[in-house]
């Protein structure tokens, strides 16, 4: 018969009247900053505000100070679609990427990206995962994770 032991430990619970250090979105944002796996953070203008080192480097992005603070298109993202000769996405079509389709639609978003480097490569093929990230009840941002199909 198996053997199940169970430990509980106290939960940290501030002191009334005390605020807490920052918001949901800053709270994400450390997270993000310091994670392992390559994710992203945006705000509800579209603004990188946190990025993994190692989503950086999925994305073909750089560095994680060359793009927060820039809105997410504008940072150097280059999203290609799924044909022979990849050219650029339209502005329709990037809409409707999970990280801006979780901010707009306030629901959980899934798809596929092609992202191409500053090569003429035809790009790689990542899963994208995203959920809105709420502030005070409201759509604040979305956090995204990525990986390499």
């Amino acid at each position: 018969m198996a053997h199940v032991e169970l430990s509980l430990s106290e939960v940290f619970v501030p002191a009334p009247g005390t605020e807490q250090e920052c918001d949901n979105v800053g709270q994400w944002s450390a997270a993000v900053s310091r994670a392992a796996e390559p994710c992203l953070l945006i705000d509800a203008d579209t603004t990188v505000v946190a990025i993994s080192s190692s989503g950086c480097e999925l994305l073909c992005l750089g560095a994680p100070e060359d793009v927060v603070g820039r809105p997410l298109l504008e940072g150097g993202l280059r999203l290609v679609d799924f044909t022979a000769m990849p050219s650029e996405l339209t502005e329709q079509d990037t809409d409707k990427i999970p990280p801006l389709l979780a901010l707009h639609s306030e629901r959980l978003a899934r798809g596929l990206l092609r992202v191409q480097g500053a090569g003429a490569d035809g790009g790689t093929t990542v899963d994208a995962i995203s959920t809105p990230v709420l502030a005070d009840g409201e759509v604040a941002g979305s956090l995204t994770f990525f990986s390499r199909v």
